[in-house]
């Protein structure tokens, strides 16, 4: 490229054409580059501080350079304005904030100006590259797409996709897989994004929508939407769980997963390298469908925490190892597939468990309502967990218990209410010992216990509870308030009350400035 000028202007427009075609983008993004490449040149020639705009018609390729100066009423640099008077011995009828363009000559470019030119052109072609591949792959996240490994470093994987390079990180591909130069390969795209080296194009193998993507291409009932897969999880290359469910009653949805002879599911498998894949019956009723994700592994009963979005798994006793799984994986899975926290026991551990609760509510009952070791566990085993319990029931569900009569259940509701009320004060006058301020005591939530809990950890003023998180309150064997059974909402509920202080002055505030000024509109 020795100069614009000696360039044939036909030539300059079959380059354009060349590469727009090469590069897969649009010819006047060249042509725009080529003509900023030129005022960059001219620029260097004529003066960096003048405004100097290059065109090439799209038809001819003629070059036209022009010097760009605006009307204004004060020059403050001559090279990019001119006054209305300078103006109009060029332009009668120039207006003030016009822009006039003078024709400058042709401009023949030195090496170095021609080197630079050309360093423009390839930087912008570059830039309209990149955007073109991002442009093209961004709505392409969430598909799987084809490729051939163009290069293996430190274990990651660049892939040509044939308009754009992708990048496989190590952590991305299977367990024990390794690519090499060459090779195919198919991955699923979970993110493109803009990068000082142009778009970045991620894909991964391991991904749990990568196999729900391939039982769409192998399942024709998915891709139709007649079978939907309502969740996936994978340890991958060594085990995967995946929940289907059908809108056709008359479709089985694990079934038709399956294949005929396993036909479908084993070409997942394949390109899984050996993956182990359970196929479970998604069901709304979270027992059943959490049961359905603990298969092979019988399960014999399950209580569900919806508070903790906690499940209890029993089990028999030579189910346990089936149920937690090698390593935990099996547990581990189901829990990603469900969302629900999972324990796992067996009988004996339930039956172990459940006698240790009984005897120590027995013995809660006997000390608190001052009654005899028979009428204690009668009551627990009625259901009952607590003294607090018996203060707020109906009579009628004491008295219904077998060898219990009215009198007996009204005595035993008094005695519950008196030991109650006794503990109450008791607890009120520690909360006031320990410094626990009323203002506290009014949040109607918290309870004496749970005051003098509070106060025990130092929490004694609004600004100490308002300072805390919910987490601090509840969370596992550090939470103030663990021993409460207190949910995360609850508890977040409360700090915001006590910290309600905190925006009365701006409230009040707010209401004075809108006061004042209705008064200044009144006056």
């Amino acid at each position: 490229m020795e100069s614009a000028a000696s360039l044939n202007r036909l030539e300059l427009l079959q380059i354009a054409d060349a590469v727009a075609r090469e590069k897969l983008i649009d010819r006047d993004i060249v042509l725009e580059a080529m003509e900023e490449a030129i005022q960059k040149a001219a620029r260097a020639k004529y003066g960096h501080e003048n405004d100097i705009r290059a065109h090439i018609h799209r038809g001819t390729g003629e070059i036209t350079l022009m010097r760009a100066r605006e009307v204004v009423e004060e020059v403050e640099n001559e090279a990019t304005q001119l006054t209305l008077e300078e103006a109009r011995y060029e332009k009668p009828d120039a207006e003030m904030g016009e822009t006039l363009l003078d024709r400058l000559p042709p401009l023949d470019l030195g090496r170095i100006a021609a080197q630079t030119a050309k360093q423009v052109i390839v930087q912008k072609v570059r830039e309209a590259e990149r955007e073109r591949q991002y442009q093209e792959y961004k709505d392409r996240v969430g598909g799987v797409i084809n490729g051939i490994v163009k290069r293996v470093e430190y274990g990651n994987v660049t892939v040509d996709l044939g308009k754009a390079d992708a990048v496989v990180r190590r952590d991305e591909l299977l367990a024990r897989e390794s690519f090499r130069q060459g090779d195919r390969i198919r991955a699923y795209i979970f993110d493109v994004r803009r990068e000082q080296r142009g778009p970045q194009i991620f894909l991964s193998r391991s991904h749990p929508q990568f196999m729900a993507k391939l039982f769409e291409q192998e399942v024709p009932e998915i891709f139709e939407g007649t079978i939907e897969i309502k969740a996936v999880a994978r340890d991958p290359g060594s085990r995967a769980k995946i929940a289907v469910t059908s809108s056709d009653p008359s479709i089985d949805p694990v079934g038709a997963c399956v294949g005929m002879r396993g036909s479908r599911v084993q070409a997942v498998v394949n390109e899984l390298q050996g993956e182990k894949i359970d196929i479970i019956q998604w069901s709304p009723d979270q027992a059943s469908f959490i049961v359905n994700a603990l298969a092979p592994a019988e399960v014999a009963k399950v209580v569900l925490d919806e508070d903790a979005n906690r499940i209890e798994v029993v089990v028999p006793d030579d189910q346990l190892s089936l149920a937690i799984g090698r390593r935990g994986q099996n547990v581990r899975l189901a829990t990603q597939l469900s969302g629900w926290d999972i324990d796992i026991l067996t009988e004996e551990e339930e039956s172990n468990r459940r006698q240790a609760e009984f005897t120590e509510r027995t013995k809660e009952f006997m000390e608190c309502l001052d009654v005899d070791e028979t009428i204690a566990q009668l009551l627990a085993s009625e259901g009952f967990t607590s003294v607090e319990e018996l203060t707020y029931v109906d009579i009628s569900e004491v008295s219904t218990i077998e060898g219990f009569d009215e009198e007996l259940a009204e005595e035993i509701i008094r005695r519950a209410q008196d030991y109650i009320t006794a503990m109450h004060s008791e607890m009120e006058a520690k909360r006031q010992e320990l410094g626990v301020t009323d203002d506290i005591a009014a949040i109607e939530i918290l309870t004496p216990p749970m005051l003098v809990a509070l106060g025990e950890a130092g929490v004694k003023e609004l600004d100490d509870l308002a300072d805390l998180s919910g987490d601090e309150l509840t969370n596992g064997e550090d939470g103030i308030l663990r021993n409460f059974n207190m949910d995360l909402d609850t508890a977040n509920e409360m700090i915001m009350a006590a910290r309600a202080h905190w925006f009365e002055g701006e409230e009040g505030a707010s209401d004075e400035g809108e006061n004042a000024s209705d008064e200044e509109e009144n006056a």
